[in-house]
């Protein structure tokens, strides 16, 4: 079995939580041979924790990047340097596993797959809930339905902390430079702007950044169940961009969005699909804690029989099946379903979404 020897640009809590464990756990299949942070203190710790040689650990991603061992790259920091990162991999002939959202704006989609095309490498986006058995298996199901009446999308959680704070350790350090936390804050007010418009009020900015966040999860997801919508009917938002609820139009059916971030101690994230006489539901906890499953609910009426069950296909995590994916991906010359032109779908979706919230905010100031 052919090993890849992998690079990670980002070590925050995702990469400490998930990747480096699952990583790990699929040693016959990968190697982390280079890691970089713009924290040294991270950097030091994480290194020696993995066994990552002093001369590769960088907190500069270029200079990993430029790394002529790798195979691969895991983009996994603030997505305002997605594309950034992505380009200086491509161009230097690695493939890349970048976790979602892949970008923030159209142009910047459109360069990574120009430069993927010209330099013929792989790129998948790192959408872990589609990579779910259960939901492989909803999947299937929902083509065998005869009829959609309804489709109810929902992602009601509470943030990440929460569920953080009571079952990982997650080295965090103060040594991040001022320059580096302003030209964050500054290149994600003028990529935001640059996607949905300099006129968008504050709120609607947060309400994209919670799209390409946790809804880019969702919506993607409902992509791949159902197909893209032809239009949105209504959208809002409230809490300062922190809810949005929207109707979605398809073909013979409709769909409801609905997401927010809270503070309670829950994660209800589903998608349900209704048909004439069986529904379909997929059900996600958080992933910062491994091996919660993930379930397929199934309701049915055969005759004068109604029916529930439950299916746990696998206690294995999304992001283990992700990484199975990914390295087939590579020994196997394949396109992985989580492409960068479906990704640029979200971005089209979330800006039909801002859209509509701006008609609606429109509507509310002329009343």
């Amino acid at each position: 079995m052919t090993k890849y020897k992998v690079g990670i640009i980002g070590l925050g809590e995702v990469a400490q939580i998930i990747h480096l464990p699952v990583l790990e756990s699929l040693s016959d299949r990968f190697e982390v041979t280079a890691i970089c942070d713009i924290s040294p203190k991270l950097l030091e710790v994480i290194g020696d924790r993995y066994r990552v040689p002093v001369q590769r650990r960088f907190t500069n991603a270029a200079e990993l990047t430029s790394l002529a061992e790798l195979d691969a790259v895991l983009i996994c920091n603030s997505d305002e340097y997605h594309a950034e990162c992505v380009i200086s991999a491509l161009q230097n002939r690695k493939h890349v596993l970048i976790e979602k959202p892949m970008c923030l704006t159209m142009q910047e989609a459109d360069e990574i797959i120009r430069v993927r095309d010209e330099m013929g490498m792989k790129v998948m986006v790192g959408y872990m809930r589609r990579y779910a058995p259960a939901f492989v298996q909803m999947a299937e199901e929902v083509k065998r339905l005869s009829k959609i009446n309804y489709v109810r999308v929902r992602d009601l959680i509470g943030g990440n902390h929460l569920f953080i704070n009571q079952s990982s350790n997650v080295y965090r350090f103060d040594d991040i430079p001022e320059h580096a936390k302003l030209d964050r804050t500054e290149r994600a007010a003028r990529l935001v702007e640059e996607a949905i418009g300099e006129d968008a009020s504050t709120d609607l900015k947060s309400a994209y950044r919670l799209l390409c966040g946790l809804g880019s999860h969702d919506l993607s997801a409902m992509r791949e169940l159902i197909g893209f919508p032809k239009r949105v009917m209504a959208a809002t938002q409230w809490n300062q961009g922190r809810f949005i609820s929207a109707i979605l139009e398809y073909d013979g059916f409709r769909v409801t969005y609905e997401t927010g971030i809270d503070s309670n101690r829950l994660f209800d994230a589903h998608i349900q699909v209704y048909g004439s006489d069986k529904s379909l539901k997929v059900q996600y906890n958080t992933p910062y804690m491994r091996h919660l499953p993930t379930t397929l609910h199934v309701s049915a009426t055969e005759g004068e029989a109604y029916e529930e069950k439950v299916i746990r296909s696998t206690f294995k995590d999304p992001y283990t099946c992700q990484f199975e994916a990914f390295y087939d991906v590579l020994a196997h010359d394949l396109t992985p379903k989580t492409t960068p032109e479906d990704s640029k779908s979200d971005l089209q979706l979330f800006r039909m979404l801002i859209e509509a919230m701006k008609e609606s905010e429109t509507r509310r100031e002329e009343r």
